[in-house]
C-alpha cells in the first residue's frame, strides 16, 4: 500500500469519525444524487456510506498513486501481471469480441475462445433438443457437474441465478465435496440412462474431482450391466488434459478446454460453464459475456470517480484500513441469488488473502476481509440484529431488482420495502429521543435505541436477466482486482489452497495402510489418526 498517499486519507477519516450519516445527509441535500452512479444496467447509491466528497477525492488520489490505470491495461492487453506463476490474466478475453484482437506472448486468442464457444454452443444445442441420446437412445434429463471450487461455485451459482431462462426439462445437479454422502444423495435423484455427467477438472487430476467422477463412472457402469462402453455417451469432460481424459473412457471430441491464463475463480465464461450454456441455451449464455463485456469495457475507460468497480474497491479498502471492519456482508434480495456470498467467498478470499506484497515482504496493511452474507429477508431473522446493535462494523452491500419473474401478490413489494428500510435503518438508526417520543419506557431505552452509522452500497437493476447477471460478477471481479492492486499483493495465485492438499495426501496413506504407520505428525494430529484407526478396525 502506498503509506503517503493513504496517510492523507487516514487524516480526513479522523474528522469523518467526528460526524455521522444523519448530519451528512442533512448538510447536504443533493447527496443521493452526488454519490450514484450507472453502467451496464446497474445503479450504484453509496451514498450510505462514511464519506465527504473531499474523502472521496482522496480515495481517487490514493488509487492514481497505486498506478490503478496502468494494472488494468496491463491486464486487458494480455501482460503477465500473475508474476508467481508467469501467466497473463485474461478471463476478460473470455467475454472480449471476437473481432479485438487480445494478444498472449504475441498470439491472439480471441480464434481459440471463439473456437471452445462455438463448439460449446453445438454440444448444448444437441443435448437440449434431443439430438445428443444416451447409451440405450434415450434423451438426456439430467445433468450432474462435477467440479470443486471454480469449477463448481461458479456454475451451480449461475445456473440458480439464471433459473428462470432454464430448460425446465433439464434437472441440473452439483457434486463438489469429497464427502460421498453429496454424490449419493445425487445419484438417488437422477437416472442412469437419462444422465450426462460433465467432469470438471483442468488437470484431470484434482483429488476430490476425480475421486466424485470415477465413483459416478462406476455407477453408471453397473447401471448399464457392465457395459463400459456407456461412459462415451454420457460423460463430458472440461479439461486440458487429453490423454488421462481418453483413459477415463471420454471421447476427446466430448472434451472442452481452457487456458493457463483463467483462473478458476474467475472461469465461469469460459468451458467450465458448460451447465449453465446447457441450462439457459447458447443465446442466453452469449447475452451474459455482453453484460460481462460491458462491465470490463466501464472498468478500462470509465474516469475512477465515475466507476463502480472502483468505486467499491476504495470503500471496500476505507473500512478494511480505515474502520479496522473485519468483515462485509453481501445481501442480495433475491432468492435466485441465494448461492452469491459463497461465490464471491472463494472470488475475494481467495483472490486478496495474502500476507506478503509483490515483492515478497511483509504487507504493510491488512489486507482481505472476510466475506459472508445470506439472501433477502431470511438474514433479516438471523444477524441483521448484530449489524443493527452490535459491537462491529460491517458495512454490506444490498442487491436488488426493480421487477421479479415470480410476480405473486404483492410479495415483491414487500421484499423491497425490506430492501429499501434497511439501509435507511442501518444508515441513521433511532435516537434516544426518538424512543421517549414514541412513549417507550425509560428503562428500555437504551435497548431501543440504534446508533446507526452503518455503511451500506445499495445496487439496484431492472430485473436480473444474464445480461444484468454477468455485469454483476464482472463488477465484483474487477473491484477485487482494485483492491488487490492497491494493496501491493498478487491477486491471481492461491499458494495457500495448496499446502493442505499435500499434507492430505500423505495422511491419506496412513489412515489406509494395513500395517499400522509410523506416525511423526504432533501430538495431536498422531492421537487423532490413531483413534480413527482403532475405530474402523484397523491396526
Amino acid at each position: 500500500m502506498n503509506l503517503e498517499a493513504w496517510n492523507e486519507v487516514a487524516a480526513e477519516i479522523a474528522e469523518i469519525k467526528k460526524t455521522n450519516l444523519r448530519e451528512l445527509f442533512a448538510e447536504d441535500p443533493a447527496r443521493a444524487g452526488r454519490f450514484t452512479v450507472e453502467a451496464a444496467g446497474w445503479t450504484l447509491d453509496y451514498s450510505k456510506n462514511l464519506i465527504t466528497p473531499k474523502l472521496m477525492k482522496l480515495l481517487i488520489a490514493f488509487a492514481e498513486a497505486g498506478e490503478l490505470q496502468k494494472w488494468i491495461d496491463a491486464m486487458f492487453s494480455g501482460e503477465k501481471i500473475n508474476e508467481t506463476e508467469n501467466r497473463a490474466v485474461l478471463h476478460t478475453a473470455l467475454r472480449n469480441k471476437p473481432e479485438r484482437p487480445v494478444l498472449v506472448d504475441g498470439k491472439d486468442v480471441m480464434p481459440g475462445v471463439k473456437e471452445v464457444l462455438d463448439r460449446m454452443a453445438a454440444f448444448s444445442d444437441n443435448v437440449r433438443t434431443g439430438k445428443w441420446l444416451g447409451h440405450t437412445g434415450k434423451r438426456i434429463k439430467y445433468i450432474v457437474n462435477i467440479g470443486i471450487g471454480g469449477s463448481d461455485l461458479g456454475p451451480c451459482m449461475a445456473t440458480m441465478a439464471l433459473k428462470n431462462f432454464s430448460r425446465r426439462s433439464l434437472a441440473m445437479h452439483f457434486v463438489s465435496n469429497v464427502d460421498s454422502t453429496h454424490l449419493a444423495e445425487t445419484l438417488r435423484q437422477v437416472k442412469a440412462d437419462q444422465t450426462l455427467f460433465i467432469i470438471e477438472s483442468k488437470t484431470f487430476t484434482t483429488q476430490e474431482t476425480m475421486t466424485n467422477a470415477e465413483s459416478a463412472r462406476d455407477w453408471l457402469v453397473k447401471q448399464m450391466g457392465g457395459d463400459a462402453s456407456a461412459v462415451a455417451k454420457h460423460f463430458v469432460a472440461v479439461s486440458t488434459n487429453a490423454e488421462k481424459v481418453r483413459e477415463f473412457g471420454i471421447d476427446t471430441e466430448n472434451m472442452f478446454g481452457f487456458w493457463d491464463w483463467v483462473g478458476g475463480r474467475y472461469s465461469l465464461p469460459s468451458a467450465v460453464g458448460l451447465p449453465v450454456m446447457l441450462s439457459i441455451s447458447p443465446r442466453n449464455f452469449q447475452k451474459m459475456l455482453r453484460g460481462y463485456y460491458k462491465m470490463d469495457r466501464h472498468f478500462q475507460t470509465a474516469p475512477f470517480n465515475r466507476n463502480l468497480p472502483v468505486i467499491m474497491g476504495l470503500l471496500g479498502i476505507l473500512y478494511n484500513n480505515g474502520f479496522d471492519a473485519q468483515t462485509y456482508a453481501v445481501l442480495p434480495y433475491d432468492q435466485y441469488l441465494a448461492r452469491l456470498p459463497a461465490y464471491l467467498q472463494q472470488l475475494d478470499m481467495e483472490s486478496n488473502g495474502k500476507s506478503v506484497d509483490r515483492d515478497g515482504n511483509p504487507v504493510n496493511c491488512q489486507t482481505g476481509p472476510v466475506l459472508w452474507g445470506e439472501a433477502g429477508t431470511n438474514g433479516q431473522h438471523a444477524f441483521y440484529q448484530l449489524i443493527h446493535q452490535g459491537t462491529k462494523m460491517v458495512p454490506a452491500d444490498f442487491i436488488g431488482f426493480c421487477k421479479t419473474h415470480n410476480p405473486i401478490g404483492d410479495h415483491h413489494d414487500k421484499l423491497m420495502a425490506n430492501f429499501f428500510a434497511q439501509t435507511e435503518a442501518l444508515a441513521f438508526g433511532k435516537t434516544a429521543a426518538e424512543c421517549r417520543r414514541e412513549s417507550v419506557p425509560e428503562k428500555l431505552v437504551p435497548h431501543k435505541t440504534f446508533k446507526g452509522n452503518h455503511p451500506t452500497n445499495t445496487l439496484l437493476a431492472d430485473d436480473l436477466t444474464p445480461e444484468t447477471f454477468g455485469a454483476l460478477i464482472a463488477l465484483y471481479e474487477h473491484k477485487v482486482f482494485t483492491q488487490g492492486i492497491l494493496w501491493n499483493i498478487f491477486s491471481f495465485d492461491q499458494w495457500g489452497v495448496q499446502l493442505g492438499k499435500v499434507l492430505a495426501t500423505k495422511v491419506l496413506d496412513e489412515l489406509t495402510s494395513e500395517a499400522a504407520p509410523s506416525l511423526a505428525h504432533d501430538s495431536s494430529t498422531n492421537s487423532l489418526i490413531t483413534h480413527y484407526r482403532a475405530v474402523l478396525g484397523r491396526k
